[in-house]
């Protein structure tokens, strides 16, 4: 870190505490919720917004003097569905089970308020290396979320952690029970609140 300047730091670093896209400005919950009910896509989840945002940030901050200010939504939502589709294929071709779990979410990488709105604000004004700190960092602290509530969800609802049983059989024989909310919506909703709460309080912020 020391070889980053003070506003790069910042950049990388404010996303994953201070100002956490999930837990601060509350954006990207559907996801959060749909697919964290196991680690596995909720990991592939994060390293497929990790590529896009990281990317598509540094390609418009490239860009950013020959976007004409009239167009420049639409060329940014192409550069950002560019690699979304480019993202999707390879899931398909390389992890096809996970990319069927994941369905649609990642194609809706493309509508993530994160992405767009990362290129929008910063991208747009600055340079192609702090662009990418800022999408490198705005997408991890988004990821961290995801699989911190997938880690519990699968843990307590289906007594794994990815995929791998956790909760001895001993625990089970005297009666222990998964917890079946924790796998349906109600419990992800649960766990996101929970988590954005401990997230506040580490990070020192209290609600107006």
């Amino acid at each position: 870190m020391a070889l980053l300047g003070k506003q790069s730091k910042h950049a990388l670093t404010d996303p994953l505490m201070a100002n956490n896209p999930i837990s601060l400005q509350v954006l990207g919950i559907c996801s959060a919720l749909a697919v964290t009910v196991k680690m596995d896509t909720a990991v592939v989840m994060t390293l497929a917004v990790v590529a896009v945002l990281s990317i598509s940030n540094t390609i418009i901050s490239i860009i950013r003097s020959l976007i004409p200010g009239k167009v420049r939504i639409i060329v940014q939502l192409s550069v950002i569905a560019s690699l979304v589709a480019l993202t999707d294929q390879i899931l398909m071709a390389y992890m096809y089970d996970i990319s069927k779990e994941l369905s649609v979410f990642v194609g809706l990488i493309i509508t993530n308020c994160i992405v767009l709105g990362r290129a929008e604000a910063f991208a747009m004004q600055n340079s192609p290396g702090k662009a990418f700190l800022d999408g490198f960092g705005n997408s991890l602290g988004y990821g961290g979320f995801l699989i911190a509530v997938a880690f519990l969800r699968e843990l307590l609802g289906s007594g794994s952690i990815y995929g791998y049983q956790v909760i001895p059989d001993s625990l089970y024989a005297v009666g222990y029970e998964n917890m079946g909310l924790m796998v349906l919506s109600p419990g992800a909703f649960i766990i996101l609140g929970l988590l954005v709460w401990v997230q506040r309080i580490i990070a020192g912020i209290e609600e107006e």
